[in-house]
């Protein structure tokens, strides 16, 4: 046999043995290859990471063993989306899941605040911003800071779009709007990445930078952790990007102490609050702790808002029997009153929309604003699905997928519908939160559920009642690749003034 036929019988059996592969395993969602486990079938559908998830979760089952490269941080994962499997590791064995080193690795940016500390630094930390959040003064602070800047900036840029009849990126609108609230409550001051009119608008560095730390976090979940290491040794790729953004922040931060500083007792902040804590007489130690806490509440009060927001107006835009329920119950709630603005609704009027509510938190099942959570065994387990956990393994419950499965929501998982947050008696319905897992659960549950519920139904109800918003028909809106919900491109919309 001579070399040519040699290589003929060589290719030959090679697409032989690869077509009987394939043939058996074409309806497999994610292959697992001998070394380098499914991370081929991750890769190749990495443009579309969350939906990808979620149909390996309904193939393989709502509890599945993800096989990422042997001797990697990835080499054996378990994702579930099962809510009892949620409420055992959240809850009911809460003691046995924690951070893990993994977890203090990717996110190091956060540095000791809040979403790094586990133990009793953890309880501390949350007791003490639980009670400054719970303050009915903070409560009141906040509600007056996002009141002002939608009278002051938010509701009259939309106002001038309507007479340009311009195209607006609305989810950047969000952003810089959700980051401006956040630094008023935390700093007390209002920083004006969201300007007064479309000629100052330009790029805010320390706005960008949270959302390229939010990219980051999640390309360390997705590479094995011996090849970003290299990254941040040489300084290349998304840990060039990381650094940059990371010391974009830390000078922010250090100028928003600074001001906070400087304030009289007649201006609340958080920040002012928490200074008055103090950390002893070690300086250094208390810039650390001020600038990583303000860090982690950036964060959490910023993108996740915007986020919530974006996609709920996009549902909405794109389900007009749904708008036209939320005005018209607006219609039937404010109406009767007092002709004041309609930003200065009380929490009684708010209370009160209860389609809005609904609306809300179906956008939120639909899309989390933060899509997934990470934890780690401490000790061997077995979930109440029957999957054995041994000690140190990453658990993943991904609440994007949690929203689209029909053993959670029924047959209609993937419809936009209000309704099902309603009772029959006209009441929102409550839904425990390992099943809606938008805010987590458990004793990790976000601290400012009821804040950030707040400023979605401001911004939601003053925008609605007096603009239509229209999303452009032609663009592509997909979910972004990061540890925050964002949209890909951009959220682009066309408004008009609303005839009521």
């Amino acid at each position: 046999m001579n070399l040519y036929q040699f290589i003929l019988l060589f290719l030959s059996i090679f697409f032989i043995i690869v077509y009987n592969i394939w043939r058996r395993t074409k309806n497999v969602v994610a292959l697992n290859w001998p070394i380098i486990g499914m991370l081929p079938s991750l890769l190749l559908n990495l443009s579309n990471f969350h939906d990808f998830i979620t149909l390996g979760s309904k193939h393989y089952g709502t509890t599945f063993h993800f096989k990422g490269p042997w001797l990697t941080n990835m080499a054996n994962i378990i994702i579930t989306c099962d809510p009892m499997n949620v409420n055992h590791i959240t809850s009911k064995n809460f003691s046995n899941y924690g951070k893990g080193s993994d977890f203090l690795e990717i996110f190091d940016a956060f540095g000791v605040g809040i979403f790094n500390l586990d133990s009793n630094e953890w309880k501390q930390e949350r007791a003490l911003l639980h009670s400054l959040l719970k303050r009915k003064s903070f409560e009141s602070f906040h509600q007056n800071n996002i009141q002002k800047k939608l009278e002051s900036c938010l509701l009259p840029l939309l106002d001038l779009s309507c007479k340009g009849v311009q195209v607006l990126d609305l989810q950047d609108i969000f952003e810089r709007f959700s980051f401006d609230i956040a630094c008023t409550f935390l700093f007390g001051f209002d920083p004006n990445s969201l300007p007064y009119n479309f000629n100052e608008f330009s790029d805010v560095a320390y706005v960008k930078a949270l959302a390229v730390l939010d990219d980051t976090h999640l390309s360390r979940h997705l590479i094995p952790k011996c090849i970003w290491k290299v990254q941040k040794w040489l300084q290349i790729g998304q840990e060039r990007k990381r650094k940059v953004a990371r010391e974009n922040l830390h000078q922010f931060l250090y100028k928003c102490i600074t001001y906070s500083k400087g304030l009289d007792e007649y201006h609340p902040c958080l920040l002012k609050e928490l200074m008055k804590r103090g950390m002893g007489n070690d300086e250094r130690v208390e810039k650390h702790y001020l600038r990583d806490t303000a860090l982690n509440l950036l964060l959490a009060g910023d993108g996740t808002i915007s986020s919530g927001l974006s996609w709920f107006f996009w549902l909405v835009s794109t389900h007009p029997i749904v708008e036209a329920k939320i005005i018209q119950e607006i219609k039937d709630n404010y109406l009767a009153q007092e002709e004041n603005s309609i930003t200065n609704l009380s929490m009684e009027d708010i209370d009160k929309l209860v389609y809005l509510h609904g609306a809300i938190c179906e956008a939120l099942r639909l899309y989390p604003p933060v899509p997934f959570e990470h934890k780690c065994a401490v000790k061997s387990d077995v979930l109440p699905s029957g999957h054995h956990v041994s000690a140190n393994t990453k658990l993943i419950y991904f609440f994007y997928a949690m929203g689209r499965m029909e053993e959670i929501w029924g047959e209609d998982c993937l419809e936009f519908k209000p309704e099902r947050w309603i009772s029959e008696n006209g009441q929102n319905i409550h839904v425990p939160s390992y099943k809606f897992i938008a805010f987590n659960a458990g004793p990790r549950s976000c601290i400012g559920k009821g804040i950030s519920l707040i400023q979605m139904k401001m911004v939601a109800t003053s925008i609605l009642w007096k603009f239509h918003i229209h999303a452009v028909e032609s663009q592509r809106v997909t979910p972004k690749i990061s540890i925050v919900l964002r949209m890909e491109h951009g959220l682009k919309v066309k408004v008009s003034k609303r005839c009521i």
